[in-house]
């Protein structure tokens, strides 16, 4: 599948667990992917090769999203190395879950500061560098915006806010051709659900008794979700939300 040949992504948080899957099918489709971590370079590089392997094109580059001189490096970079993206996947995210009694500022700065500034930094500097055509901004919410689960009311409203996020940023960049769409995924099994306990656990055996499709999701559930959004199949897509969750509410 090559329908988004000659196109240039950004995928944020993209070392592992759903930013990797949607790299991935991104590649796959055609994409020239940035494969951008935090931290992990070393992650970061498996996704990289595994790309590349599979003859696609993909560079990692760090950058801490909530930073504006880090997000404006970023780009400076992508265009550097690959050009002018055309497609952006706000996937960089963090979380954690803890009872209202234990909720500290320094938590709720840290998941705001990555899920939701993140989010705006990266579309703001998206919209001075994507070309006169326009392109596609997807952010990566959560089933949890709408359906919060009990200790989760930081993570829970940080992807509220995505939610609202994307639905302004659809109707302000709308006139340029710049699409925003919001992805809510349900359960997905990736490094952090696994390292959480959330993988094997009661919780999780909830979920997929919950879930009309009867198993976890993947990353490449996500990923394949994301590639159609990019591409020009969803051209009149923009401002929805759209839960990728096997029937999960």
């Amino acid at each position: 599948m090559t329908v988004l040949q000659g196109r240039i992504a950004i995928v944020t948080g993209a070392s592992k667990g759903i930013g990797a899957g949607i790299a991935q099918a991104l590649a796959d489709a055609g994409a020239s992917v940035v494969v951008n971590y935090a931290g992990n370079q070393t992650d970061a590089g498996r996704v990289v090769h595994k790309i590349t392997d599979a003859g696609g094109r993909a560079v990692a580059i760090q950058a801490d999203v909530s930073n504006r001189k880090d997000v404006e490096r970023l780009f400076s970079q992508t265009m550097a190395v690959l050009g002018a993206p055309d497609i952006i996947v706000n996937n960089a995210g963090v979380f954690s879950f803890q009872p209202l009694e234990e909720i500290a500022e320094a938590e709720f700065h840290r998941q705001f500061d990555v899920n939701v500034l993140g989010t705006i930094l990266i579309a703001q500097e998206a919209a001075k560098h994507f070309p006169a055509s326009g392109g596609s901004i997807i952010n990566i919410g959560s089933t949890a915006s709408a359906n919060p689960e009990a200790n989760s009311a930081i993570y829970s409203a940080s992807k509220a806010a995505v939610d609202t996020v994307s639905r302004a940023l659809a109707q302000e960049l709308g006139p340029r051709g710049i699409r925003v769409n919001t992805l809510a995924p349900g359960g997905v099994e990736t490094e952090g659900t696994r390292a959480n306990g959330l993988i094997g656990s009661d919780a999780e055996r909830q979920i997929i008794a919950a879930t009309p499709l009867g198993r976890f999701g993947q990353p490449a559930d996500i990923g394949r979700v994301a590639a159609f959004l990019a591409s020009d199949a969803a051209g009149w897509i923009t401002g929805e939300r759209i839960v990728v969750s096997g029937g999960f509410r």
